[in-house]
């Protein structure tokens, strides 16, 4: 009996082992795809249609996504605000959670109830445009951060992490004179570096991928973030319109172009990411327990 569940347990590791091979292999195959067909040839990716490692090694599309220190431009603003935002939007939600995870706080249970609505029901564009523009954002980075300074599932998140630390740290800190400002930056961030990082990770992967928002506010191309300039060189590679500010000389490789405009799109995130894994899980489980 025991050895017939010792070699059942083993058979069901091995099951295990092999099914999670196959969906990492799922997952990674595609990413690799990608960056090997941005240095490859369009002969190549049209006679192959899925290269592992490329045969005739090209770097034709990312010299022609470099053409001009536009990209760089582009770049430092994506970088730029994901940076500010991320930071502005941590503040904001940080006050708001730990408001919001005081149990002695009139009204508590209606303004948590408040917050949900508003994943549920939101004013849609055009009133969202209007409120950005008699604000007057329009043009200007801070269009592409107040409109998504909070998240509501993001305060959630934070507010049922504060939940889970004791109250007898908090009563402590009172005693010895903190303040709620003091308490909440001196005890309960402190100790909330999980689901911080998790936040933080959330809202800068955001703020990265701003695009709607750019396209909607920003009529100024020169503060364009990454996404939207991309997007013109995907637009450009295909040979629907011209850009002057890229250079015409150099031929777009169309395919290889736009799988080096993902590279290039999401190489920073997944460089971020490492840093944040051993928190990521942690936090966002830890925040999820509580409603």
């Amino acid at each position: 009996m025991v050895e017939d569940r010792k070699l059942g347990n083993r058979m069901f590791s091995a099951a295990n082992y092999l099914l999670l091979t196959l969906i990492a292999l799922i997952t990674i195959l595609p990413f690799i795809h990608i960056v090997a067909g941005s240095f490859t040839t369009n002969a190549e990716l049209a006679a192959k249609k899925f290269v592992l490692i490329p045969t005739q090694w090209s770097f034709d599309a990312y010299t022609f996504i470099f053409s001009t220190n536009t990209i760089m431009r582009a770049m430092a603003v994506s970088v730029g605000v994901t940076l500010f935002g991320t930071l502005f939007s941590m503040l904001l939600t940080s006050l708001m959670a730990y408001g919001l995870a005081r149990r002695d706080l009139d009204g508590r249970l209606f303004l948590n109830l408040f917050v949900v609505i508003t994943m549920l029901f939101h004013g849609g564009l055009i009133p969202t445009f209007i409120v950005v523009k008699n604000l007057g954002l329009i043009n200007s980075y801070a269009s592409l951060i107040l409109p998504a300074a909070i998240s509501a599932f993001n305060m959630i998140i934070l507010r049922s992490f504060f939940q889970n630390i004791p109250d007898g740290l908090e009563e402590s800190a009172r005693i010895d004179g903190c303040s709620d400002f003091g308490t909440l930056f001196r005890i309960v961030l402190p100790l909330s570096m999980p689901a911080l990082a998790t936040i933080s990770l959330f809202y800068a992967v955001t703020y990265w991928n701003t695009y709607s928002n750019a396209i909607f506010y920003l009529t100024d191309s020169d503060k364009w973030p990454i996404q939207v300039l991309l997007r013109q060189i995907v637009v450009l590679a295909s040979g629907f319109e011209s850009d002057s500010s890229l250079d015409s000389t150099v031929p777009p490789p169309d395919q290889a172009v736009k799988m080096a405009v993902i590279v290039v799109s999401t190489l920073p995130i997944l460089i971020v990411y490492p840093f944040l894994q051993k928190h990521f899980a942690k936090g966002a489980l830890v925040g999820s327990i509580k409603g």
